[in-house]
């Protein structure tokens, strides 16, 4: 006869030196865990000696005793009992899919003996992970997992094991074992077992599913670990395999996103939080914008599905549609107050040269809330004047008098200023504004200094502050102290990150006269610019990286095509066109330096039409506006005309352009009776030369 669970397991935990008693003012045992015992005791008529330390060992692990627990647990003989419980399972399925059940030999144990072993089982592995011993922890766990998937080779029927805890304890197993391999530091270990999970036929309830399928996908997002593609035993043909953790991090979060529209699981906010991180890393900003776009009503409260959906928006390009998105918010029936709508609106405005006005408002309108709630936040305050700044610095770049122009300029300054006082030189973006206005009103002296600042503070980690420090040591024509700010700079930042530095250094020693220098360095861009396109061209786009490459590489060659003119080697200088058509045909600057290489060969017709080709494409063209003027002003007579209106729209694009003031200043000097207007093109051409960089302040 059996022996009963006192005569046996109790008698030998006893004997151990621990007690199973329970103490008065401990935890009540759970009335579940007693009608499932009660259950295997009428099923079985008594238990034996793995059953009785099973539950012994479950009682114990639920009091908090995990050593007296993980005691009884080892003195179960797995090994003896797991080919006894794969016998069990596989004939218990057998036995649900035949009609007559006469004819299957019964199972060497009952569903209610096998779901309590596998708890145990289980239950030692919590045990063992608790004690910090991970890597038996995750031998233990592992066993429970290998025993139900060999029973079960073409996985788990439906309904199996529902009038027992197997199905319970199986979920539990399989959102454990990744947890101890991390917990070990076996990452990849930790895949395969989120894998194995995801893939295999567990017939998981929804929830611990989901709740795998999220964790997963946090793993791959910040883990560190590069996870190789999946190799599936089947799949559908043509079907989609994750090439790498970001493709498969975002394919569980959108599925959990669809099972959340299906109702099939409750919401979890963070889903929406890690998918627009990894959405963001991969450039995927319109899907996540069709994901919240296909939430229910209730989900996200309207202000913040508006203002996320202007977000998605804003990082497409598609600047228009965040900007409505935003008015909507901000009309007098939803939230007119919402300070971070004001602040996005008012930056969306703000380097547009039709929107600036209205950038401008929208800041006022965050001063103007903070003031009238009387809250004091001196970041919402800083951010606010310097949103404004942006938006006054742009009008007055686009200013139609010089008065107004002047006055603008003098308002952005003193907006610049008021927001550095409240985050008293701290704010990196709010001393680069300032540098940056100061730089285009040539204060030089002044730029520099709050350009090294930007240096120091931003530790030399951001090329924009190497780049403006070289720009206006170059406006100062301090052309070999900008060369080795930059050489500094290649050397301090990652190779990714050379394109514009080398840029910036080719067109210094152009101003130096290094031509051959100046190949060198346009070479040595080429090369990492194609490098990158090799290492990211395929299957992965990197924000807008791909299409600011190509951007670059064009400039590059056109840049290249001038140097080659400049050393009169015209076939050196066609070569480099050619590769910049086959980029973009259809580029006003490739067609300007196609006109400037036409004139320089004396083909003054065929630079014309090339002019008027890059004017077609780009009508507000600065330099081909005042390339195309300086050909007319030669032709002399009714051309004069002609040639002057196209240089007073090239200076209403750009006042600072000293070759349109030069150009300008020789029309009026042919024009007889404006020798004044040509004095004063000329004093501007001379001044804005002596303190011009080598290339654009602003420029990208």
């Amino acid at each position: 006869m059996p022996q009963s669970p006192e005569s046996l397991a109790t008698r030998d935990y006893s004997a151990s030196g621990y007690s199973s008693r329970v103490e008065e003012g401990e935890p009540r045992v759970d009335r579940g865990n007693i009608e499932e015992a009660e259950s295997s005791l009428r099923e079985g008529i008594c238990l034996n000696y793995e059953e009785a330390r099973a539950l012994l060992g479950r009682l114990e692990y639920q009091r908090g005793n995990i050593e007296a627990a993980l005691h009884v647990f080892e003195g179960i003989d797995v090994g003896a009992i797991v080919p006894k419980m794969k016998l069990s399972i596989a004939r218990r399925v057998e036995r649900s899919r035949r009609r007559s059940r006469s004819d299957v030999t019964p199972p060497p144990m009952s569903m209610h003996a096998v779901s309590l072993l596998l708890e145990a089982i289980f239950l030692k592995a919590k045990s063992l992970q608790d004690l910090k011993r991970f890597k038996e922890a995750a031998e233990s766990c592992k066993v429970v997992l290998d025993t139900v998937e060999s029973a079960l080779p073409e996985g788990m029927p439906e309904n199996f094991g529902a009038d027992c805890k197997l199905q319970e304890t199986l979920s539990k197993a399989l959102e454990l074992l990744p947890e101890l391999w991390k917990q070990l530091g076996l990452y990849q270990e930790a895949i395969s077992s989120y894998r194995r999970a995801l893939i295999n036929h567990w017939n998981l309830e929804p929830e611990p599913l989901a709740n795998i399928q999220k964790e997963f996908a946090i793993f791959l997002l910040y883990g560190g670990t590069d996870a190789s593609p999946p190799n599936l035993r089947s799949q559908m043909e043509a079907s989609f395999i994750p090439k790498n953790n970001l493709e498969e991090a975002i394919l569980l979060l959108l599925i959990l996103l669809r099972k959340f529209s299906l109702n099939r699981i409750k919401w979890d906010p963070s889903i929406i939080d890690h998918l627009t991180f990894a959405l963001s890393m991969s450039g995927g900003f319109l899907s996540l914008a069709n994901q919240i776009e296909e939430f229910l009503p209730g989900v996200l409260q309207r202000e913040d599905r508006w203002y996320t959906l202007s977000l998605c928006y804003l990082a497409e390009g598609l600047d228009g549609v965040s900007l409505n998105l935003l008015k909507k918010l901000l009309s007098s029936r939803e939230r007119p107050d919402c300070v971070r709508a004001l602040l996005l609106a008012s930056k969306i405005c703000g380097e547009d040269k039709n929107l600036a006005q209205e950038g401008t408002y929208y800041a006022q309108r965050v001063l103007t809330s903070l003031k009238r709630k009387s809250v004091e936040c001196q970041i919402l305050e800083s951010v606010a004047n310097c949103l404004m700044g942006v938006s006054l610095s742009t009008q007055s770049r686009h200013a139609e008098s010089d008065s107004e122009r002047v006055t603008k300029q003098s308002e952005a300054l003193q907006a610049f200023e008021a927001a550095e006082k409240f985050t008293g030189d701290n704010d990196i973006e709010i001393i680069y504004r300032i540098s940056l206005e100061n730089a285009e009103q040539r204060r030089l002296e002044v730029a520099l200094d709050y350009a090294k600042g930007l240096l120091k503070m931003e530790g030399g980690s951001s090329i924009r502050g190497w780049i403006l420090l070289a720009r206006v040591l170059s406006a100062q024509k301090r052309f070999s102290d900008a060369e080795m700010v930059l050489d500094a700079a290649l050397e301090q930042t990652g190779k990714w990150d050379h394109g514009r530095l080398l840029k910036t250094k080719a067109k210094v020693q152009v101003a130096k006269s290094q031509y051959k220098n100046a190949i060198e360095t346009y070479t040595r861009l080429l090369a990492v610019l194609q490098v990158r396109s090799k290492c990211f061209g395929v299957g992965k786009r990197l924000l807008k990286g791909e299409d600011d490459d190509r951007s670059l590489e064009m400039e590059t060659w056109h840049d290249l095509a001038h140097v080659y003119m400049s050393m009169s080697q015209w076939r050196d200088a066609e070569v480099c066109l050619l590769k910049s058509k086959a980029i973009n045909p259809c580029s006003a600057s490739r067609w300007h330096a196609t006109g400037a290489l036409y004139e320089a060969k004396g083909q003054n017709a065929e630079a014309l039409k090339a002019f008027s080709n890059a004017l077609e494409i780009e009508p507000t063209h600065a330099p081909s506006l005042v390339s195309m003027a300086a050909i007319l002003r030669q032709s002399g007579g009714r051309s004069l005309a002609a040639a002057r209106s196209f240089l007073s729209e090239a200076l209403k694009h750009d006042t600072t352009d000293f070759s349109a003031w030069f150009n300008l200043g020789l029309v009026y000097k042919e024009d007889k009776g404006s020798l004044n207007e040509a004095l004063e093109c000329f004093q501007a051409a001379v001044l804005l030369q002596e303190t011009a960089p080598v290339e654009s302040f602003r420029s990208k």
